[in-house]
């Protein structure tokens, strides 16, 4: 019996010390002051709701928006278009008011970029591991560029790390945008070693990616997007050094030519509630700036990408605007 509890006082000593051991290594990370010059460089991107292609956003709506952005680092933003359906088709029903929607953004905001956002869960749903299936999603795109977009942002969940379909997919999707910009969102990068296969055991999906599967899908688009939220951290400065890893690992894996964007949460309902209080578009800033600021070099291609536009607050856009659009 002594044997027995000995083996499990080990047990949950290890238990104990390996979640503190993380903790004290993005509280470390998220320490320091991060230089004057590690700020927004106006490569900054917003995730738009539905609404504004289904009819129920209008030209007024449109205007508001644009009276917002234009004093803003953002260039890019992702409308919500989709889903595809789960045999990968993309009925026009889906968006039909992409049409004013893009006529009326033009007019009033001609320098931000409108990329179409679409995906789809892929655990129980899309089969992007299937070529009939992958077609449809090209037949999409091709559909939806034909209205005017801009690009193409991809939001598949939970991709695994190294699926190969999702490569074959970005490389074939390339040559339908006619010079448009291919943009896709990530999941976090595995900030630490055995991070990924524990969190896999947890959650039964990848919420981490491998360094060199990020690494591939940087260089086939021309944007990339890590969704640095939901992370599980219940302190403001361990998320912030969360964000600080995710932020450096980025850097350093994205091919220079390529722009590199921090998802920032501005949204308010995780469904746990400490997260609302821990994670913030300020401690998303502060995170991207302090990363910035140690990486051996300035990087112009870098932003923040804010989710989502109708759940974030005017404290949400006052905190993009003091921690990094004016630091």
């Amino acid at each position: 019996m002594r044997r027995v509890l000995r083996v499990l006082a080990a047990v949950a000593a290890v238990l104990v010390a390996l979640p503190a051991m993380v903790a004290a290594f993005f509280w470390l990370e998220s320490t320091g002051t991060p230089e004057p010059w590690a700020r927004s460089t106006g490569h900054d991107a917003l995730w738009l709701g539905h609404a504004w292609v289904d009819g129920r956003r209008t030209e007024a709506d449109v205007k508001a928006m644009a009276v917002r952005l234009r004093e803003t680092g953002i260039k890019d933003v992702y409308v919500h278009a989709g889903p595809f359906d789960f045999d990968g088709s993309l009925p026009p029903s889906k968006h039909p008011g992409a049409g004013d929607f893009l006529k009326w953004w033009k007019a009033e905001l001609p320098g931000v970029r409108v990329s179409a956002w679409l995906g789809q869960k892929v655990d129980y749903g899309l089969d992007l591991g299937d070529p009939a299936t992958r077609q449809r999603v090209l037949d999409g795109v091709r559909g939806i560029m034909a209205l005017g977009f801009d690009g193409v942002h991809y939001n598949f969940e939970p991709i695994t790390s190294g699926d190969e379909g999702f490569l074959d997919l970005l490389t074939r999707t390339r040559p339908l945008l006619g010079g448009g910009a291919l943009s896709t969102s990530t999941p976090q990068i595995e900030p630490l070693p055995f991070m990924r296969p524990f969190a896999h055991a947890v959650i039964s999906h990848d919420k981490y990616w491998l360094r060199d599967y990020f690494r591939e899908v940087a260089t086939l688009v021309d944007q990339v997007a890590i969704m640095t939220y939901d992370s599980f951290l219940p302190l403001g400065s361990l998320y912030r050094g969360h964000v600080t890893r995710q932020a450096a690992l980025g850097l350093d894996l994205a091919p220079d030519g390529k722009t590199l964007l921090i998802g920032a949460p501005a949204y308010h309902d995780h469904g746990v509630p400490w997260l609302d209080a821990a994670e913030s578009v300020a401690a998303a800033a502060e995170g991207a700036r302090l990363a910035l600021s140690d990486h051996e070099a300035r990087r112009e291609r870098f932003g923040l990408a804010l989710y989502v536009d109708f759940a974030a607050t005017g404290e949400d856009w006052a905190e993009y605007r003091r921690f990094w659009l004016s630091p």
